[in-house]
């Protein structure tokens, strides 16, 4: 399936004193990255919203293989483990600079209709774009 590459710099405030990335914000480094792929493919999640479209996080999963640190430029691959649905899964792979494997994720969000707030499916114009 479609894969993207996203670079995310490290900063200070993301981590501990010891210059370890706090585990919480790795949750946001796959956000980026999970945004950015929409972007890529022509899917602004700012319209989606505004066409009543929600994608809440269902589920994330996240081992920590080793630390990120300040400074690191990581890359974030993330790309989709299949066609949506109602769901829509993503798979992450966070590396260092050094091309050393940090952490694997994934996140299962899906798709709902922000007016009733109950799921949907995929929208048809996602679904075409990803099968470009």
């Amino acid at each position: 399936m479609k894969t993207h590459n996203t670079f995310i710099k490290v900063r200070y405030a993301e981590t501990d004193q010891m210059g370890v990335v706090y585990h919480g914000n790795y949750a946001q480094y796959l956000e980026i990255a999970r945004l950015e792929w929409l972007d890529t493919l022509g899917i602004s999640y700012k319209n989606m919203e505004e066409n009543g479209v929600m994608l809440p996080v269902y589920h994330i999963d996240i081992t920590y293989k080793k630390s990120a640190q300040f400074d690191d430029l990581l890359k974030v691959v993330v790309s989709l483990r299949k066609l949506p649905t109602v769901r829509i899964i993503f798979d992450y792979k966070i590396y260092n600079q050094d091309n050393k494997l940090l952490t694997i994720a994934s996140t299962e969000l899906i798709f709902m209709d922000a007016l009733v707030n109950k799921p949907i499916r995929c929208p048809a114009y996602i679904l075409d774009k990803l099968q470009d």
